[in-house]
């Protein structure tokens, strides 16, 4: 049976992708700070600080995913060595990007082949993550750059609600143009990618766009929330695109979503 280990599999990104996986595949992840998993078996702890050679080398997983978070210079040596043992060994290694890679391409959105260019420190990280992987020795792996997650359990919903209860404004983009995602639906795409042996560049996120000020204000109703403050954040007078789309990783129709199905399920 495929054993598949995930790196940060307590963020809510990692349970759902855990869930997902679970009934298929002999699963695995790591946790951190969320103490509650130190019962569950199937869940390990790791620390960036700690060589992740030891967990490696006891579970010898056949795929890796990987969407920890934490301090980058730490990241880059995790990376260094799960890179080396995915080389040594031949696993597959799956790493969660984003679409910061593309926060400098403003006029249009971005495909799978296009070139990354980032200005904010989160994406140039993460294009020197790409990069590394781009240049392993062998082309079994997975680059999956998700769109913004806005699903009802994500942080970013949990920040709005926040600043609800503490009267502080929420920031709106009214010149961004986005597409969404959620964890549910990212990992059903990774589902979709492990099932079929899939390699290369894949984006996750909904098929069609839409503006910042119009997906926050409308998530403000969905959630009924009341005495709202904006704040309006204008970084260029004209349209600025930060989304992404597929035209060569194509998922099947039943795998493609739009923003309004995951807005739907925020009440």
């Amino acid at each position: 049976m495929i054993r598949v280990l995930i790196f940060g599999g307590s963020s809510s990104v990692g349970t759902a992708i855990f869930k997902e996986l679970n009934p298929f595949y002999d699963l695995h992840a790591t946790y951190y700070k969320q103490t509650k998993f130190n019962r569950n078996k199937r869940y390990k702890y790791y620390d960036l600080e700690t060589d992740p050679t030891s967990i490696l080398t006891q579970l010898n997983p056949n795929i890796i995913i990987s969407g920890l978070k934490g301090d980058f210079n730490l990241q880059v040596k995790y990376y260094d060595k799960i890179i080396k043992y995915c080389e040594r060994v031949g696993s597959k290694l799956m790493f969660i990007s984003s679409s910061s890679v593309f926060d400098s391409f403003i006029n249009y959105p971005s495909f799978e082949e296009d070139k990354t260019f980032s200005q904010s420190i989160y994406g140039r990280f993460n294009i020197h993550i790409e990069n590394k992987l781009f240049r392993m020795k062998n082309s079994n792996w997975t680059i999956n750059r998700s769109a913004m997650i806005y699903s009802l359990k994500s942080k970013r919903l949990n920040q709005i609600k926040k600043s609800i209860v503490k009267s502080n404004p929420i920031e709106i983009f009214p010149n961004l143009i986005i597409n969404i995602n959620s964890e549910n639906l990212l990992a059903k795409h990774l589902h979709y990618i492990i099932s079929r042996n899939l390699c290369g560049i894949f984006h996750h996120g909904s098929k069609d766009l839409i503006n910042h000020e119009e997906l926050i204000k409308n998530i403000v109703e969905k959630l009924n929330l009341k005495k709202i403050n904006y704040k309006y954040v204008y970084t260029t007078n004209n349209n600025r695109y930060l989304s992404l789309l597929s035209n060569k990783n194509l998922f099947p129709k039943h795998l493609n979503f739009t923003f309004d199905s995951i807005l739907k399920k925020i009440q």
